[in-house]
């Protein structure tokens, strides 16, 4: 998933502040909310404590990414990152429905809630989780490895979550001391539990995918087959298949039919079909096997002119 370590500066040194700062919100978001008798509080804490998951597998993930292949690991530890978020998302989608018990139990039987507490713990999650997503996204952007990397990505958007939820908290606080309504507390739960739940399937269902071995997400594999067929000296193309290994390691295998034409013109081909996946479609790992076919029995078989020529030039 090309997540390197570059020292200090790298995702591991933010993972590593990440955890603790978050560790430290989670504990005062369960004293809050036993003091507070908000549910809202306590499913905040569920959540960040999914958040400290997602970036303990991250930091995980990090490290096994960076180990190089081996004679029984060939493609190195790339799907470990893959792992990680789907073990993460699955805990999300836990978490969600346990808050939704809770919030469905507290409606019933509304509780006093403190909604000064409420509003001042949520601002600083709001501050603490908004941080935290600007490092992630910095730090992932800085070395490369993007935000389209699966296992960075779970847990940037978690940060984002819990950004916008404990803003809707601190909303919700406010509205609390207004109207004295006790059930916007459950109702701030339901919602929680739900962005939980969304961007826990969101990551279960992508990382299901590469695991799976399914076509990239974004990836439309009739049109890697006509960029494929638009190279010059390409016949036709079958036994496509296209896949991650791990969520920014793109793979390719085809058969392509070309002219009964020497390896010297061929390799050319090869050239061109290896330079369009990579610069259109990102796959930079390819198996591509040639089927010569004679040419007076091939419809539209086509020889590149210029290595034709070079090829007759070379000849004589």
């Amino acid at each position: 998933m090309h997540v390197h370590v570059h020292g200090e500066g790298g995702p591991t040194r933010v993972l590593k502040i990440s955890l603790a700062v978050t560790l430290a919100y989670i504990v005062l978001l369960v004293g809050a909310g036993i003091r507070s008798h908000s549910l809202a509080l306590l499913s905040e804490a569920g959540h960040n404590l999914s958040d400290f998951l997602a970036l303990l597998l991250s930091l995980v993930a990090v490290y096994f990414q960076a180990r190089p292949a081996n004679s029984t690991k060939t493609y190195g530890y790339h799907r470990a990152g893959v792992l990680a978020a789907l073990v993460n998302a699955s805990s999300l989608v836990a978490v969600s429905f346990f808050i939704f018990y809770e919030a469905f139990r507290r409606l019933q039987h509304p509780q006093h809630v403190q909604a000064t507490v409420m509003m001042w713990v949520a601002a600083a999650g709001v501050v603490m989780n908004g941080a935290i997503a600007l490092l992630l996204y910095r730090s992932s952007r800085g070395v490369g490895s993007g935000s389209g990397d699966v296992n960075i990505r779970s847990a940037l958007l978690h940060e984002v979550g819990d950004t916008l939820s404990t803003a809707a908290v601190i909303a919700g606080g406010w509205a609390i001391l207004v109207t004295g309504d006790y059930w916007i507390d459950s109702a701030l739960s339901f919602g929680i539990g739900v962005l939980i739940l969304w961007s826990g399937f969101g990551i279960v269902r992508e990382t299901l995918n590469i695991l799976l071995e399914g076509t990239p997400r974004g990836m439309k594999l009739e049109l890697v087959e006509r960029a494929i067929r638009s190279i010059e000296g390409v016949n036709d193309v079958h036994d496509l298949h296209c896949w991650s290994i791990g969520s920014e390691t793109r793979a390719l295998s085809c058969h392509i039919a070309i002219a009964d034409i020497p390896p010297s013109i061929s390799e050319r081909i090869l050239r061109d079909v290896k330079e369009c996946l990579l610069r259109d479609f990102r796959i930079d790992h390819t198996t591509i096997q040639f089927e010569h076919v004679i040419c007076e029995v091939a419809h539209g078989c086509v020889i590149p002119v210029a290595e034709s020529e070079e090829h007759q030039h070379h000849s004589h």
